[in-house]
């Protein structure tokens, strides 16, 4: 089980962060361009039948807690824990979900204080 949100990265964001992200790391003054701290969620529409069990583990936590954006770095590259249990199949299958199966998701409502990482629980 995943029960939280995972961190990922792409290659060019915007000049700022939204909440909770501290801190802006953008090489792009665009607002076309995600901030630090966007969430996306992969979307409930998006079938994940055909992928193995664990893969499916971790695309439920993308369904219901999403990814939130932590870092420069490889587009829509997500990152965990080094563990044996993660093949490098798994990884590969969940590398293949593409970007355009993601929607962008509003914490606001999450928001306990905007100087606080702190979050309501829904």
């Amino acid at each position: 089980m995943v029960d939280h949100a995972i961190r990922f990265t792409t290659n060019a964001t915007d000049r700022a962060y939204v909440w909770p992200a501290r801190h802006s790391a953008g090489s792009v003054s665009d607002h076309s361009y995600p901030p630090m701290g966007a969430r996306f969620r992969l979307k409930a529409s998006f079938d994940i039948s055909h992928y193995s069990t664990q893969a499916q583990v971790v695309l439920r936590a993308m369904k219901k807690y999403g990814l939130v954006l932590a870092d420069n770095g490889s587009p829509w590259y997500f990152q965990g824990t080094s563990d044996t249990r993660w093949s490098s199949d798994l990884v590969s299958a969940l590398g293949q979900v593409p970007a355009s199966a993601f929607e962008a998701v509003d914490t606001a409502p999450l928001m306990v204080s905007s100087s606080s990482g702190a979050a309501k629980k829904l």
